[in-house]
């Protein structure tokens, strides 16, 4: 089983001409909501690609954590670890310009109230897969990374939002995914010397003793353990909002994994998701299922 412990937000997001800057105002054309948050985009990409998934979170207790919880309880995620706290529910507020670039700001709500206590109980087995992120606190990201470690699962550990408080972590972790401004940022915060990113990222390998996943956007993805590199495409698409694609590569990524799937089948498997998930709008309803994926990939 895949358990994402991490957390469950409500999108709310904004379409407009361009992204603002900082004490500007611009017009937009579209506001939406939709279920949303790093831990739940990533449940729900695992479970459409056809993994068992628990979630393990909070929401709070007003009108908001139904829809937040719509899609990930349509689609068969494990919410019997979801709590309800007091409060509100986690947001994100998102712009999204016609490019489909984004800015983000998250207000934790609920998810700021997760405590070791709830990560406590976690069992694991050696065949498990821990998929964690940075939206709850670190203290809680720890224990959940501690237990399963303890059971011999395999633990993904993706570091956004970075997060220098966070870095602690990657000790516990079997594979580091990241994309290139947070793999840069992980290797100016643990010392690691410059150089080009594939260098960084091989050091960073090396010196944390951790698989080091970096997503390249258009470009693939580029992987390294034990000093070996491996490199992956992804397919060309027309995208029109990016917002959700690294959890949807962090899902299918952690169900390949626990599918038994060789790294490089799983990475491109991961890759072709995350492509199809720029094709439409919003984090989690873009998602693609398994079989939109293997009929990407021809298979």
């Amino acid at each position: 089983m895949i358990t994402v412990f991490g957390s469950i937000n409500l999108d709310l997001i904004g379409r407009v001409e361009r992204l603002p800057q900082p004490g500007e105002t611009v017009p937009g054309d579209d506001f939406s909501t939709a279920p949303g948050g790093k831990g739940a985009n990533q449940a729900l990409a695992a479970v459409r690609a056809g993994a068992a998934v628990q979630m393990v979170g909070a929401v709070g207790g007003d009108a908001f954590a139904d829809e937040a919880l719509a899609l990930l309880r349509t689609d068969g995620v494990d919410l019997e670890r979801v709590r309800v706290a007091g409060g509100a529910t986690g947001v994100a507020l998102i712009l999204v310009d016609q490019a489909g670039e984004n800015v983000i700001a998250v207000i934790p709500g609920a998810n700021g109230t997760l405590t070791p206590d709830d990560a406590a109980g976690l069992t694991f087995a050696a065949a498990d897969v821990l998929l964690l992120q940075l939206e709850v606190p670190v203290a809680a990201i720890e224990m959940a990374a501690k237990r399963a470690r303890d059971g011999g699962a395999a633990v993904l550990l993706n570091l956004a939002p970075f997060r220098t408080d966070a870095l602690h972590l990657v000790q516990h972790a079997t594979h580091l995914i990241v994309n290139e401004t947070e793999c840069a940022a992980a290797a100016d915060a643990l010392g690691v010397a410059e150089g080009t990113l594939e260098d960084r990222a091989k050091a960073l390998a090396a010196g944390q003793a951790v698989s080091v996943i970096v997503t390249l956007g258009k470009d693939g993805v580029m992987a390294i353990a034990d000093g070996v590199v491996e490199r992956v495409a992804a397919p060309q698409v027309d995208a029109i909002d990016t917002v959700g694609a690294g959890d949807t590569f962090c899902g299918y990524f952690a169900a390949g994994l626990l599918g038994g799937l060789p790294q490089a089948d799983a990475l491109k498997l991961a890759a072709t998701a995350g492509s199809l998930a720029c094709t439409k709008a919003g984090a989690q309803p873009s998602i693609p299922f398994r079989r939109e994926v293997a009929s990407a990939l021809g298979t």
